[in-house]
């Protein structure tokens, strides 16, 4: 639940999916489509007040939404962890979601959700943000609680040394056991700064965060959680008048403390000399390369030339860094870059996660070309339109939702300290010129300046030899935290004294898309919603044959022909497809699941005839290249090299395997090493014949488009589209259910366990699958699921756990997972078989139950907000088979849901008896803990486990 950015880790997933296509001007292709420039709107309209207590109150209304965020953004995060008590900020984000004066502990966690709404926290380096979306008819209730634990949070000693185990559960999780995790966390910012308190690691250091006093954590809270260090931003449905109202009758008694907040006012000083450092880690699949270079103020007049800069290095895949250390010279599995925008000045860091065999000189020497290129030579006209469109299409699809925009507002005030800052930037980013560019790069990225790093797998450190020591250096500057004893101790008060929650407005309910589908002459099924408040669109193609059809020896052929329909080229033009959809400021995403297989398209409205046309050129008519293809296999074998540094990866694919054993959904999507050396060109080419013909597959379209319009645009692009015959693939066959088994997978030295347990469940055409949804969600469904609150809240065991019942056309699956300490995976194992039986053994109380289906039903929603999210309610159900007017039935059957319904559904899908174990981390750790419980436990290896 509380969310901790951690960037590298998550974009080494995301980047290896991406597509890989150089720049026409770069590699020689044909000419692009001209772009099609959509003009920058105005910034959604605000009203803004400052109270006598000094809290800056921000308002945007929208009343074609049925919800409302509501944001309080605190003037203090990372920078401003006291000397010695890195993560201090961070730590106390988590104790916010514990008790205050009128709210027991566990009471902030739900408010939220159980009203069908969403809640999180997020600390960085400037600021810390709360931020909920809810029914328009929950915003009293939510500044009343927001109020609530701004003057009268309970902080006491155990809830303090509950929550500091969960941080170090977190730490464990994101630092320790994800790949790259602790170049992301401390080394980046440890080399970028050598004064500025950045240089610490703001998710915090486990032996800084047991030095923390009980007095230290209070005296945090009294010096910065108080109205004229505090920000709150609402936006979406509400009567501004109403709103206002609420706003001073539970936040402007709030006192102003007399006391002085303490700031870090410092600068950076210039760095003149390059360094470079080179250490060897575990969890690190892959050799990677680093080089960050020290950057202004955020408010400096140079940003909006540098974020232009770093979309033509990183905007998309067939930006610089991507286009040509991936594509043109397979020199890296993925190459981006990380742009951090800071108050007091920020870094922009380069880096390249290299394939398996490619040296780390080479490496690093391409880095530093593509850097010396930006300084050397303009940038071309195409490469310019592409990177201005590229960060618009970003900044209106951030817009979508009220909670987007409350995140923009907030940052640009608390960041660049002006509330208009994000509109004036984006704005002077469209306007910078080519020469802008090359002068910011020749003014900030110069080599003298560099900082480099070398992060290397720990089997890569010859003999003898230790690696560098990355420490944060003794001239960074800390604040030295003076306790306010005049700061009363709060307790949380006796129920018949504390002020009750407010009670619900008038409810406002969504609106659900009603698609207007068509077929074509040739069978293509068209699906059009129109959505008109931005000049958005996003375009689908869906066909039912996903991962499951893959042939048997042949895993992963769907998903990486699938890959290669967008990262490869198509035959007609031999042209970049990537490189044309991103000069357009579009996005192209592709994937294959189970049962179905998708090519998403997201543009600007106004190039929407060029966007269908290279969408038909992407399903049409793929090239499926010898080049393409060998480096999209490369990719894929490095991405699964990568699983055996991941345990959870590994535990959901032993889990998949267990549960199916060799029936089509037990394949491992991605295949495995010997599945994509063996797939030939012939095979994949025949796949995408059988899957991809127009009586089969479905084009949706969602966005600022008129019927009469959607009409012409599928004429023209797919009208003509005819296929010879050609058999279609065998559908996945129900088949008997394996044994349950128990299964540990030894990971020598991994910090952390994966635990995974997982059994067969219902299809998603079972009358019982609405109920199995419900269950799911009390199960392991958000932050207050039983899940959560066994093994987070009451023991914290975990930083998260959480479960997923799979939407399948057969059969599926019931997924509970979590990753915990490994001396007390055993513990754990038995919680969550607990919590799976006593769905079953037990009904569900009246007021869970309606909780639970507020979520389901909140999360649905918050989905037909957007485009994307619409268009995939509408993939989703073509690729089941469902009629699309189910969308429209959705909400209904959830809320029919009855406890005997539940129960029922649980005891078909959740039964622990039927459930197999999956244990990965390092095995003499809890291995003999697990056998005295599960005396038949199996044992095998990483390598057993990729196979």
């Amino acid at each position: 639940m509380r969310y901790f950015p951690v960037s590298l880790a998550v974009a080494v997933a995301v980047l290896s999916c991406l597509s890989l296509q150089a720049t026409a001007a770069a590699s020689g292709l044909s000419v692009l489509e001209p772009a099609h420039e959509t003009p920058l709107p105005p910034a959604p309209a605000f009203t803004q007040r400052t109270l006598a207590n000094g809290l800056r109150v921000y308002a945007m209304r929208d009343t074609s939404v049925s919800e409302v965020a509501v944001n309080v953004w605190y003037d203090v995060g990372g920078k401003d962890d006291p000397k010695g008590r890195s993560g201090l900020a961070h730590l106390f984000e988590h104790l916010m979601f514990k008790s205050s004066r009128n709210l027991p502990a566990g009471s902030f966690t739900g408010l939220a959700e159980d009203v069908g709404g969403s809640n999180d926290a997020s600390t960085e380096d400037d600021y810390t943000r709360y931020f909920e979306t809810v029914p328009a008819a929950y915003l009293e209730r939510m500044l009343f609680a927001e109020a609530d634990r701004m003057a009268g949070l309970v902080v006491d000693a155990p809830t303090l040394a509950s929550e500091r185990k969960v941080v170090k559960e977190e730490i464990g999780t994101r630092v320790q056991s994800q790949a790259y995790g602790r170049l992301v966390q401390e080394y980046l910012p440890a080399l970028s700064y050598a004064r500025l308190p950045y240089a610490r690691p703001a998710i915090g250091r486990g032996d800084d965060l047991d030095a923390a006093t009980l007095e230290e954590v209070r005296a945090f809270h009294a010096t910065y959680y108080r109205p004229d260090n505090a920000v709150l931003v609402v936006a979406g449905h509400f009567d501004p008048a109403q709103l206002d109202r609420w706003i001073d009758r539970y936040f402007a008694p709030i006192a102003r403390p007399a006391t002085s907040i303490p700031r870090v006012d410092l600068s950076e000083p210039p760095r003149e000399t390059a360094s470079r450092q080179t250490v060897y880690e575990p969890a690190t699949p892959l050799p990677a390369v680093v080089k960050s270079y020290p950057l202004p103020r955020d408010d400096h007049a140079d940003t909006p030339a540098l974020m232009v800069l770093d979309a033509l290095l990183s905007a998309g895949a067939s930006a610089r860094l991507n286009a040509h250390l991936v594509r043109q010279r397979s020199l890296a599995q993925s190459a981006s870059t990380r742009f951090e925008r800071r108050r007091l000045g920020g870094y922009l860091a380069v880096y390249a996660i290299l394939a398996g065999d490619v040296d780390v000189d080479a490496g690093e020497a391409a880095l530093s070309e593509e850097v010396a290129k930006l300084r050397d030579a303009a940038v071309t006209a195409e490469e310019l339109s592409r990177a201005k469109n590229q960060l618009l299409t970003a900044a209106l699809r951030s817009r979508e939702t009220p909670d987007g925009r409350a995140m923009a507002l907030g940052r640009a005030v608390l960041v660049a300290g002006d509330a208009r800052a994000d509109q004036r930037q984006l704005a002077a980013a469209l306007a910078v010129s080519a020469a802008d560019v090359q002068r910011v790069a020749n003014t900030y990225l110069l080599e003298r300046r560099a900082a480099t790093l070398r992060y290397l797998p720990i089997d890569a450190a010859p003999a003898g030899t230790q690696g560098d020591t990355i420490a944060v250096r003794p001239t960074v500057v800390e604040v030295t935290l003076t306790p306010a004893p005049d700061r009363p101790v709060v307790t949380l008060a006796p129920p018949d004294e504390r002020i009750a929650l407010p009670a619900a407005g008038p409810a406002v309910l969504p609106t659900i898309p009603a698609p207007v589908e068509w077929r074509l002459r040739n069978g293509l099924r068209v699906v059009l919603v129109e959505k008109r408040d931005a000049p958005l669109l996003t375009l689908a193609m869906v066909t039912p044959d996903g991962s499951a059809s893959d042939p048997l020896g042949r895993a992963g052929l769907a998903e990486l022909g699938t890959a290669l329909m967008t990262t490869g080229r198509a035959a007609a033009s031999n042209g970049d497809i990537t490189g044309r959809v991103e000069a357009l400021g579009g996005s192209l995403g592709s994937g294959a699941g189970l049962d179905a297989a998708s090519v998403t398209l997201n543009v600007g409205a106004a190039s929407r005839s060029a966007a269908l046309a290279i969408l038909a050129d992407i399903v049409r008519r793929p090239a499926f290249a010898a080049d393409d293809i060998e480096r999209a296999r490369g990719q894929a074998l490095d991405a699964l090299d990568g699983y055996g540094e991941d345990p959870m990866r590994i535990a959901r694919r032993v889990a998949s395997r267990a549960v199916f054993g060799d029936a089509p959904y037990g394949r491992p999507s991605s295949g495995t090493a010997a599945s994509l050396k063996a797939i030939t060109r012939d095979e994949l080419a025949a796949a995408h014949a059988r899957a991809w013909q127009p009586a089969r597959a479905s084009l949706v379209m969602v966005g600022d488009v008129s019927a009469a319009q959607a009409r012409e645009l599928a004429e023209a692009a797919f009208g003509d589209w005819r296929v010879d015959a050609v058999g279609e693939a065998s559908p996945p066959q129900a088949t008997s259910t394996p044994k349950p088994r128990v299964i540990v997978v030894d990971m020598p030295d991994a910090s952390q366990a994966a635990i995974v347990v997982a059994r067969p469940a219902l299809a998603r055409n079972d009358p019982d699958w609405y109920a199995a949804l419900v269950a799911n969600a009390a199960l392991g469904g958000g932050s207050a699921s039983r899940l959560n609150a066994e093994l987070r809240y009451k023991r914290a065991l975990t930083y998260d756990a959480g479960s997923v019942l799979s939407q399948t056309r057969q059969p599926g699956s019931l997924v509970a997972a979590t990753l915990t300490r490994p001396e007390v995976a055993a513990r754990a194992v038995e919680l969550i078989l607990a919590e799976l039986r006593r769905l079953g053994a037990e009904p569900m109380d009246a007021a869970e139950l309606q909780a639970r289906k507020q979520l389901v039903i909140g999360e649905f929603s918050r989905r037909v907000g957007t485009g994307a999210g619409v268009a995939g309610l509408i993939g989703d159900r073509a690729a089941q088979a469902m009629a699309l007017s189910e969308l429209g039935r959705f909400i209904a059957a959830v809320e029919r849901v009855t406890p005997q319904a539940v129960r029922q559904a649980a005891r078909r899908s959740f039964d622990p008896d039927g459930a197999s174990i999956v244990v990965v981390g390092d095995a003499k750790r809890f291995a003999d803990a697990l056998r005295k419980t599960h005396p038949r436990v199996e044992s095998m290896s990483v390598s057993d486990a990729l196979r």
